[in-house]
């Protein structure tokens, strides 16, 4: 029995797809052009954005692709799936809630926030032990090298806390040049999405082969 299943497999490696491409696409299609390094990625889904359902669709397909791939990284903790899960939903609210035409919206700030935190710290409550009693069982062992020994167990949750404080970096850059009016915003809050978008695929890839 595989340790992920194929159809976890597919929508890890989708989920950065229908980011990238929504917002490239996205971009392409704004009269005038537009500046991805100080345009934002809710700019081109935000109502009155020209052909804005494509951003909008990268958005839904991103964080369907979430949820899904939550569902099926099975060797992972209980708490470390709810909060890619959670990231995945609040990536939904994201495009139901689009920035009016003329100003913020405290919806929109609210999911992109939750989205954007959880899918930063998931990593770190991903190890076996760390979500619950049922979560310290890994199926074939995959997350204990070394037959569980205790240095190489307390190794891994150090890998995967540092794989977590490498996704908060760059969104609190993110958050910095959005407190502070940045002229970097959006290239800022493309690495923080991106790389958040990539881990889970990471992830999965790495299970799949132990």
């Amino acid at each position: 029995m595989r340790v992920v299943p194929p159809w976890a497999l597919l929508s890890a490696g989708a989920a950065p797809v229908f980011l990238v491409g929504g917002w490239l696409l996205g971009a392409a299609r704004q009269p005038g052009g537009f500046d991805q390094v100080s345009g934002t990625i809710s700019a081109l889904a935000a109502v009155g954005a020209a052909d804005r359902w494509i951003m909008t669709l990268g958005l839904v397909g991103l964080g369907l692709c979430h949820c899904v791939t939550a569902a099926g990284l099975r060797p992972l903790a209980v708490g470390g799936r709810a909060l890619l899960a959670l990231g995945g939903v609040a990536t939904l609210a994201v495009a139901a809630f689009p920035l009016p035409a003329d100003g913020g919206s405290a919806p929109h700030a609210l999911a992109a926030a939750v989205a954007f935190g959880a899918l930063a710290v998931w990593p770190a409550f991903a190890p076996a032990g760390t979500g619950g009693p049922r979560a310290g069982r890994p199926r074939g062992d995959a997350l204990r090298p070394g037959g569980g020994h205790p240095a190489h167990h307390t190794h891994g949750r150090a890998a995967w806390a540092a794989l977590a404080v490498g996704l908060l970096v760059p969104v609190a850059w993110f958050a910095i040049e959005l407190a502070t009016g940045g002229e970097r915003i959006g290239l800022a809050e493309r690495v923080a999405a991106g790389a958040e978008a990539l881990c889970p695929a990471l992830v999965a890839g790495w299970l799949s082969r132990r």
